[in-house]
């Protein structure tokens, strides 16, 4: 049995949820943040036989396309009277970031 963790934009997580659903994988999803831009993100849990893996992963790569956007980082933190005006970069967005674990027990309560 396997463990994959699914790090992916908060845009992708419904529908990504919704076709495991459909395929009849059960999954848990948890709220993040990422560090640098503070952008919305989910953590999807997801526990499956060795050799639906694949399947899985076929999935969240059709389900989360990667993607270019701009986007405005927080300005730093300024002393009083100082004006900084952040510019927007270019960021790549979606996709996903998989771990995929060994589980050495699984138990249903």
């Amino acid at each position: 049995m396997k463990l994959i963790i699914a790090i992916v934009n908060l845009d992708d997580s419904r529908n990504l949820l919704d076709r495991l659903g459909r395929r009849g994988f059960g999954a848990t999803v948890t709220s993040s943040t990422g560090a640098y831009l503070k952008i919305g993100n989910a953590t999807i849990f997801c526990g499956v036989e060795d050799e639906d893996v694949e399947e899985v992963l076929s999935i969240i790569r059709e389900t989360c396309p990667s993607r270019v956007q701009y986007v405005t980082p927080l300005p730093p933190v300024m002393e009083p009277g100082e004006m900084l005006i952040p510019t927007p970069v270019e960021k790549y967005m979606g996709g996903a970031t998989v771990f995929v674990l060994d589980v050495e027990h699984f138990e249903k309560i």
